[in-house]
């Protein structure tokens, strides 16, 4: 089976839409409710305990039914079924995109089921403080060094899910920027202290510094063979984790099937499964499959990441709104946007097709947004009074955690008030002044889930890497390489040494040549 390589604006489906835009672009939402009393049923999806109410989106079952053709005509199915029986996707890698194995349990691949059991004995062990430090005192406190998909996805998590955690401390570093580093460890205990380094090729110059400035200190007041009990592995690169001192034991495989940003699956998670315990990191990757089975399994028009891309391909591609907004009403949910940022935009900032041609069509979306109420008093004038079209997704769960009736009735009564006020503004009302217009018809999803668990938030990350892969299915682009990523990391190979040697003669830029010389 190949790989579909459709241009969607050659799709009969992309010229209907184009048609069809032109009359209804000037609707109003507020008229299409009143017109339709079921329309609420009509634009919603039940799956598990998902609510999924879409219907304050400026469409009618027309734009529906032409952009679900959309979806038949580039192939999307195929492009599916592709994924998930492990064809090589990612074809400017020439490699297979398997994320979704890692959660299978019904048929795991052997090397996944065997680093599971892997993460469940050493979690537990380390959890019930079976092992020890140098000087045989139990773990109290766990450091994940990496970055990109080996930092953002495990953080996100483990806040997340921090009314899940245990007694153990996780913390994140990420950032070469020395004060983060030093902030980060400065208070902690080398005796009681356990370093998690996450780095597929081990070679990543802003983990391998952090790595190497951590190794220093701890070396400070331990010996090399004490680095042994303190510090932990996940790589490929068995010799190059070796020579660092970390025992062959403590070292936990990544493939190149699975692309970091979609790596929280994997052992990357093992910071995860410290902090909340194996059962509920097990939990996590239940919920994502789950998620998966939906979307392989659903019809088009049942199926949430579906109807969520296409929502946001209508307005990315015919609206022209160039960005989206993501406000979870949770602060536990605090680190998602930029946990999703890195996994949409890296994966669809892309402007050649996957035949190699130049795209003249817009792909990608921008994606933003921070956690409800804080946002309201923000950033959502910008949405409810703003020149931009902005299409946001709300996410809240019915009930809180702590059982907390009355700041969870209020939490609600804003995030659907909200959805109600950028959907209505002040459409049929008098008001004052021109000042305190608010025009309306502005467009929301809401996601409304039973309770924030560790099933329940697998099924939300994978909803929005399904929603991203099938944007890229559309848009006809290579969603799993980042190519974009690595110019920069070479250039600044050349800038470190020409910083280093205070010689910027082999600089062609002049601009850098004069930032280098404002060093000295």
């Amino acid at each position: 089976m190949s790989f579909p390589k459709v241009n969607p604006t050659q799709t009969q489906a992309w010229k209907s839409l184009s048609t069809h835009f032109q009359e209804v672009k000037y609707l109003k939402m507020q008229d299409l409710f009143t017109e339709n009393p079921k329309r609420a049923q009509q634009f919603s999806l039940q799956w598990k305990d998902f609510y999924i109410d879409y219907s304050k989106n400026r469409i009618t079952q027309t734009t529906l039914n032409q952009l679900l053709q959309l979806a038949e005509e580039v192939q999307l199915k195929d492009a599916m079924e592709a994924q998930f029986t492990g064809e090589h996707i990612n074809e400017t890698e020439d490699r297979a995109v398997g994320h979704t194995q890692l959660r299978n349990f019904k048929n795991l691949p052997k090397e996944v089921s065997e680093t599971l059991q892997q993460i469940q004995n050493f979690t537990q062990r380390v959890i019930e403080g079976d092992w020890k430090g140098y000087t045989g005192k139990k773990i109290t406190h766990v450091v994940n060094i990496g970055i990109g998909g080996s930092d953002l996805g495990p953080d996100m998590v483990c806040e997340a899910l921090r009314y899940y955690k245990n007694h153990l401390e996780v913390r994140f570093v990420s950032n070469v920027d020395g004060d983060h580093v030093m902030e980060t460890i400065k208070d902690l205990d080398r005796e009681t202290t356990l370093f998690i380094i996450v780095s597929k090729t081990f070679t990543t110059q802003e983990t391998l510094t952090n790595a190497t400035t951590i190794r220093n200190w701890f070396l400070q007041e331990a010996s090399e063979g004490d680095i042994a009990q303190h510090f932990a592995a996940v790589s490929t690169n068995l010799e190059a984790v070796a020579n660092f001192g970390i025992a062959s034991e403590n070292i936990f495989p990544m493939w190149d099937w699975v692309g970091g940003r979609f790596s929280l699956w994997s052992a990357v998670g093992l910071s995860v499964a410290c902090a909340i315990g194996y059962h509920h990191f097990e939990d996590l990757l239940k919920g994502a499959h789950e998620m998966d089975l939906h979307f392989r399994e659903s019809d088009f028009s049942e199926n949430i990441p579906v109807v969520l891309a296409l929502l946001s391909i209508w307005y990315n591609n015919f609206f022209e709104a160039e960005s989206e907004c993501i406000v979870p009403y949770s602060q536990y949910l605090n680190k998602l946007v930029a946990y999703l940022q890195q996994g949409i935009m890296e994966s669809n900032g892309k402007s050649v097709d996957r035949n190699g041609n130049p795209i003249d069509y817009q792909t990608g979306t921008i994606v933003w947004g921070s956690t409800g109420t804080n946002a309201q008093h923000a950033f959502f004038q910008l949405i409810h009074q703003g020149t931009k079209l902005i299409p946001t997704d709300f996410i809240a769960f019915k009930k809180s955690l702590y059982g907390n009736e009355d700041h969870q009735n209020k939490l609600l009564a804003n995030c659907f008030a909200q959805t109600e006020a950028l959907l209505q503004g002040t459409h049929g009302s008098e008001v004052e002044n021109s000042f305190k217009v608010f025009e309306g018809n502005k467009p929301t999803n809401t996601l409304l889930i039973e309770t924030l668990t560790p099933k329940s938030l697998g099924s939300l990350i994978a909803m929005y890497e399904h929603k991203l892969f099938v944007q890229g299915v559309i848009w006809n682009i290579f969603s799993y390489d980042q190519w974009g990523v690595e110019l920069g990391k070479k250039l600044a190979k050349e800038t470190l040494s020409a910083i280093e040697k205070k010689d910027v003669s082999s600089m062609p830029n002049a601009a850098t040549k004069k930032l280098i010389q404002q060093l000295k």
